[in-house]
């Protein structure tokens, strides 16, 4: 995609994502123009959010009528998969309540709650984190319940329940460093009583406090890019919570949450991103974005690694390895590291470690 068309797509995003603005066009869009922003509104797993800047363009800036009854085809089907998400998620939440079980819901539709149209988020499947000694126990109701469940590197388990994908995470935010555990764990006692709940199919469901939140979203974000990339759906997450929780976090707090986590300078790389191209107002950021931080090289990277790496079309020639499934694996990993290790070092270094250590000792085995 060239650049002017590139900043077509990011227009659409934002008034999508936002609701206002007007779309600048040197020339109008052809149909191969459409062709190529909705190939990477579906890498970015995006096409939600720019179907919903349809309402505001005029007749002659929309795509062909066939184009539009696509893209509603398939807006359609993302309602029904959220619709089916969050009676699962009511469902859940319920079965384990009554088990005594303390969940949280993370990311997902927790986050879409915060969208302009939250159906219209794409979520991948739902992920649940656990007070105390919950992880165990949810994990023993399954063994009960649902024993098709399977352990994973990572700390975490997934199923499927009743064709959804469902996560269970030992480890409520994705640091990898294991120096900042003793730390989490006291910012995780210390917001106990400052959680928020959203109601989903008429249950409340519980979620971190919004400085908490805000991180779990974040190092999420991060955690990725140190790996094969994420797409600009998770950025729009950031934004939003930015926009929606302004009000509500510590601002001073929040930013020294960041400096002791070790992440406050690949926080402010952010930041920039959020505000000069996912439309984030400025006045929304907690604290101010450093002078000269430039982030044009990390946009490059995201927008040609998209979801998760898995449709790079830079690396689709690229070696494949029965170790990885990703091809160049070993390539991709470190670059990224070279690119993040000033960022971030603790979990630029960490990851390696902690992925090999998670996958071989740190799965639960009975």
């Amino acid at each position: 995609m060239d650049n002017q068309l590139k900043d077509i797509f990011f227009q659409l995003l934002r008034i999508g994502l936002w609701g206002q603005g007007s779309l600048s066009l040197v020339r109008p869009l052809t149909a191969d123009d459409w062709t190529e922003i909705r190939k990477y509104a579906i890498n970015h797993t995006v096409e939600g959010i720019i179907y919903d800047s349809f309402a505001f363009l005029g007749e002659n800036e929309l795509p062909p009528q066939s184009f539009r009854l696509k893209w509603a085809v398939r807006v359609d089907q993302i309602e029904r998969h959220n619709a089916k998400m969050n009676r699962v998620i009511a469902e859940q939440f319920t079965a384990f309540t009554q088990q005594g079980i303390r969940p949280i819901l993370q990311k997902g539709q927790g986050v879409a709650s915060y969208y302009r149209i939250p159906e219209h988020r794409i979520s991948g499947d739902i992920d649940w984190c656990f007070e105390a000694d919950g992880y165990k126990k949810a994990r023993n109701f399954l063994k009960e319940n649902h024993p098709n469940f399977e352990d994973t590197a990572g700390f975490s388990l997934h199923y499927y329940w009743k064709d959804i994908h469902i996560e269970h995470h030992k480890k409520t935010f994705d640091f990898r460093s294991p120096l900042k555990k003793t730390y989490l764990n006291k910012l995780l006692l210390d917001y106990q009583d400052h959680q928020r709940t959203v109601i989903i199919n008429d249950v409340s469901i519980r979620l971190l406090a919004p400085e908490l939140q805000l991180l779990q979203v974040n190092i999420h974000i991060l955690k990725h890019l140190i790996t094969y990339g994420i797409s600009l759906r998770q950025f729009c997450d950031s934004a939003r919570l930015y926009y929606s929780l302004s009000s509500q976090i510590d601002c001073q707090i929040l930013q020294q949450i960041y400096h002791n986590t070790s992440m406050l300078k690949w926080t402010h790389l952010l930041h920039k991103l959020l505000v000069d191209y996912i439309g984030l107002p400025e006045k929304a950021l907690p604290f101010p974005i450093p002078r000269n931080t430039q982030v044009d090289w990390m946009l490059e990277e995201i927008w040609y690694s998209g979801n998760f790496g898995f449709n790079d079309e830079r690396f689709k020639n690229g070696k494949k390895s029965k170790f990885f499934h990703r091809p160049d694996s070993g390539k991709r990993l470190w670059h990224n590291f070279k690119r993040y290790v000033k960022y971030a070092p603790q979990e630029a270094i960490a990851f390696p470690i902690m992925q090999a250590y998670s996958k071989f000792l740190g799965k639960d085995f009975d």
